[in-house]
């Protein structure tokens, strides 16, 4: 299981229509986990609702964390909890952080973000002005009341181009990526229709220039297995059945293996485990094709397996 500690709430504020800022911090004054741009933290909420978000804030502030929560009229529960009920001085549960997002050694960067995107690209720009890197922002949404942490990115002047949909459309994006420099890479956070955008905008650029964080699973058309399999739970000895129809989470979780789970998409990275042996059929939306390859971890509440049976360090 992910190591879970506790938080108290120490502020929190709008920043935009639908947005609010949490800070957090150790209810004794300790030192948090250090953090890389990119990271997410999985928030653990009241009756078990676990739910992830981007740190936004500064990394080298190693007493407070900085999270943005967007109201999902739509959503599970968790973003109105945080909106309605969740004030300052109360305490939340933290698991904790992890990056599948990392900022990498470029000397150009350009940063594409569509609403509450904005998030994990905040410390990654300003990881990048401390580097001295070349880099530029093009920031889009509904309306400019709906962007967030506009005050944070003033400062940076003609680098920033907000770009809110009522006033200028979608945002486009084969010419801010056209001719750029070699060694640019692009970020790019949002919703899945800026994502495809983006892919199509970077389709004729070298592999690996394009990187994206989903908010949902991308999902590649082919079938998961269609019949049960086997998981070993290693450190038990126990072997149990996954049905066609269940996943692995739900099999392990009941068994009484203790996973934190947060999407139960496969986009957030938070029930990794281990695969000491077998052959996991990958269904998430974070691994590279290396990672898949190596068939070393796998994220259980979406990934199957090719293989009769699977053995995790669980």
């Amino acid at each position: 299981m992910a190591e879970t500690r506790t938080l108290r709430v120490t502020g929190r504020r709008p920043v935009a229509d639908g947005v609010v800022a949490l800070t957090l911090a150790d209810p004794a004054g300790a030192r948090l986990p250090d953090w890389t741009p990119g990271a997410h933290l999985d928030l653990v909420l009241p009756g078990g609702l676990v739910r992830q978000y981007s740190l936004c804030g500064d990394r080298w502030d190693p007493y407070t964390y900085r999270i943005a929560v967007l109201r999902e009229p739509g959503g599970r529960g968790g973003s109105a909890y945080v909106h309605d009920v969740l004030e300052v001085g109360e305490t939340v549960g933290l698991g904790g952080p992890r990056n599948n997002f990392p900022l990498v050694p470029a000397r150009r960067y350009l940063f594409v973000a569509g609403g509450i995107g904005i998030t994990p690209l905040l410390p990654m720009i300003h990881q990048a002005d401390l580097l001295g890197a070349d880099w530029r922002l093009l920031y889009g949404g509904r309306s400019e009341a709906s962007l967030a942490f506009r005050d944070d990115l003033a400062g940076y002047g003609d680098r920033v181009l907000i770009r809110p949909q009522d006033r200028y459309g979608l945002l486009d994006l084969p010419a801010f990526v056209a001719g750029h420099a070699p060694g640019t890479r692009v970020y790019c956070c949002g919703p899945a229709p800026l994502l495809a955008a983006a892919e199509r905008a970077c389709a004729g650029l070298p592999p690996h220039t394009l990187r994206t964080e989903r908010f949902v699973a991308a999902g590649d058309g082919t079938a998961a297995r269609g019949t049960a399999f086997e998981v070993e739970l290693a450190r038990t000895g126990k072997v149990l059945t996954v049905p066609a129809h269940s996943s692995v989470l739900d099999v392990v979780t009941a068994a009484g293996a203790e996973v934190l789970s947060s999407c139960r998409q496969g986009v957030c990275g938070t029930c990794e485990a281990t695969v000491l042996a077998g052959e996991p059929e990958h269904r998430d939306s974070v691994l590279d094709d290396a990672e898949r390859a190596a068939a070393t971890c796998m994220f259980v509440c979406v990934s199957r397996s090719r293989t009769d049976r699977l053995v995790l360090d669980l």
